[in-house]
């Protein structure tokens, strides 16, 4: 083995993690912005043999929320927003991490363990999820462009005259 075929190896193995690194941020974000209703709906594509325990149960908490002036200008605090994390780990010992704005111990739960399977990399159980996944988010962007729309819909321009003196 040359250097050269160590250094490939080396970079070939660091794209890939960060594909994966990519990937798993992708799904993170989807599951903290689905509803329970859209985790219990992926229930069914879990393996039913895989157990887990607990390493850090539900619990609610609250976090500082960043706003920009304007969106563009500089930080500043806007408050406090409740959020609930959960860790599991599978028997096989995977961890699974979620955060997610509300006070939902289930949907924390259930994105967890949601993680922690995509992490193991089952590749059809990953693929049935991830392929719910992009439809969920398809709904969420839609339903963002929605509310987008409908505040764009209420928006007045506010505007002065100027006049000459005479």
């Amino acid at each position: 083995m040359t250097a050269t075929s160590a250094k490939d190896t080396t970079t070939e193995e660091r794209l890939n993690s960060e594909g994966i690194q990519h990937q798993r941020q992708w799904w993170m974000s989807v599951l903290a912005r689905s509803t329970l209703s859209d985790l219990q709906d992926l229930v069914p594509l879990l393996p039913a043999k895989e157990t887990y325990h607990h390493i850090k149960k539900p619990e609610i908490g609250t976090v500082m929320v960043e706003a920009r002036a304007g969106g563009a200008g500089r930080r500043f605090n806007f408050g406090e927003a409740t959020m609930t994390r959960c860790v599991i780990q599978l028997s096989s010992g995977v961890l699974g991490f979620s955060y997610a704005l509300g006070r939902d111990k289930t949907k924390a739960e259930q994105a967890a363990l949601i993680d922690a399977l995509l992490q193991m990399g089952q590749p059809d159980v990953k693929s049935a999820i991830m392929s719910r996944l992009q439809v969920i988010e398809a709904r969420l962007q839609a339903e963002k462009d929605l509310r987008s729309r409908k505040a764009a819909a209420t928006k007045v321009n506010f505007f002065t005259l100027v006049r000459g003196e005479g």
